[in-house]
């Protein structure tokens, strides 16, 4: 695993501009950063990463069908008491997921370590499926990469082939997709995974969160009064599960991606979970709830707030003494605390990989990359190449 400068192409900008990629600039700082990438060979993608993260995927499977059928554990993963039916059902429903990332702490020689598993909301999609491709094969068209360079992304791929699939089951229905107004990187993903739907044949209608609102016996409208039967919402479950809303969905006749279950996969009080069950695995890192005096035995730690988002109120605790932390709303619902693996560090940027799963498939990886420990939703993305 190399970190390698290479020039920008230069007419990327213009090429964005093209393609409606408008947040790879965000509030005046560099998002999308082709001035360098990273290098893998095929054996670290596909023996330390492709395999343990569909191995993690499963092993978070299981966990969710424990906790529907646990109280106490649904208490743990501050499931609001009203809902646990509609989680509980979602997933004996076997309600049909989408996609979801690990965030992985890897350097190319050691096992990659899980960090945490954004099952429910992921962005950076579109940038992993669809521009760093394209970066590749303006770099190897132009002569500056060697034509046996590859990249582990068949992320777009896969989504059009779950759309088709997820389509069989609602013939006829149209897609609604969501998300907030006033979030550029947010419309960027719906508007691409609505491409990918419309891909494998699905009819689809745009819709803003704030915009949704209720029609007769207690259904969700879009603004036009169209029953919304099957909507895609970029929009987090811990959120919607506590608005005012909420006592709809359950009687909505809307279907949801992702499903309500996913409101235990992308929390992080499955990581004391997952430690608990399989403590010593190559691919985990100790961690341990508020309330476990297990915690002093870990010397330098993490404390993850349970529902924090791009790296919001996280501190790190290097044997004894705090050397980050960022701040953020989250923290009320409480807190987990995992064992400190520092990023990798490549010149003066800290490296996270995070490891995309489809379905159950994992379909490529993303590199973002910061001055600071906390990996956050400015932090740089950078493309990276398979070469040997």
């Amino acid at each position: 695993m190399f970190r390698c400068s290479t020039n920008p192409r230069p007419n990327w900008k213009t090429l964005a501009d093209e393609f409606g990629f408008k947040f790879h600039t965000m509030h005046g700082s560099v998002y999308w950063d082709e001035t360098a990438y990273y290098q893998f060979s095929l054996s670290q993608i596909e023996d330390h990463i492709e395999a343990p993260t569909e191995e993690l995927h499963q092993m978070c499977l299981d966990i969710v069908d424990q906790v529907v059928r646990d109280e106490e554990l649904l208490k743990r993963f501050q499931i609001p008491k009203d809902h646990w039916d509609l989680v509980s059902e979602s997933w004996n429903e076997n309600q049909q997921s989408l996609y979801s990332r690990l965030d992985l702490a890897y350097d190319g020689k050691n096992p990659a370590k899980l960090l945490e598993n954004n099952a429910d909301t992921p962005t950076s999609l579109y940038e992993t499926g669809f521009w760093q491709w394209l970066w590749l094969e303006d770099k190897v068209n132009g002569g500056e990469l060697l034509r046996e360079s590859d990249q582990f992304n068949s992320l777009q791929e896969k989504l059009v082939h779950r759309f088709y699939e997820l389509r069989l089951n609602k013939p006829g229905h149209t897609l609604h997709l969501s998300c907030c107004k006033d979030t550029d990187e947010d419309r960027g993903t719906v508007q691409y995974l609505e491409d990918c739907a419309n891909e494998a044949g699905i009819d689809t209608k745009f819709v803003f969160i704030e915009d949704i609102g209720e029609g007769e016996d207690g259904c969700f409208t879009d603004l036009d009064d169209q029953v919304i039967t099957w909507i895609f919402k970029l929009y987090p479950w811990e959120f919607m599960l506590r608005e005012e809303y909420s006592f709809l969905i359950k009687n909505s006749f809307s279907q949801w991606i992702e499903p309500p279950w996913k409101s235990i996969l992308s929390n992080k009080a499955i990581l004391p979970i997952l430690w608990h069950q399989h403590p010593n695995h190559p691919n985990l890192l100790p961690a341990f709830f508020e309330d476990d005096p297990n915690i002093g035995k870990l010397g330098s730690w993490v404390k993850k707030p349970i529902f924090a988002r791009e790296g919001a109120n996280i501190e790190i605790h290097d044997n004894g003494l705090l050397i980050e932390k960022s701040d953020g709303p989250y923290g009320n619902e409480g807190y987990i605390y995992q064992q400190y693996s520092p990023l990798p560090k490549f010149g003066e940027n800290f490296t996270l990989v995070g490891s995309w799963l489809v379905n159950d498939q994992a379909a490529g990886i993303s590199i973002r990359e910061d001055s600071n420990r906390i990996t956050q939703d400015l932090s740089r993305y950078l493309p990276h190449i398979i070469l040997g």
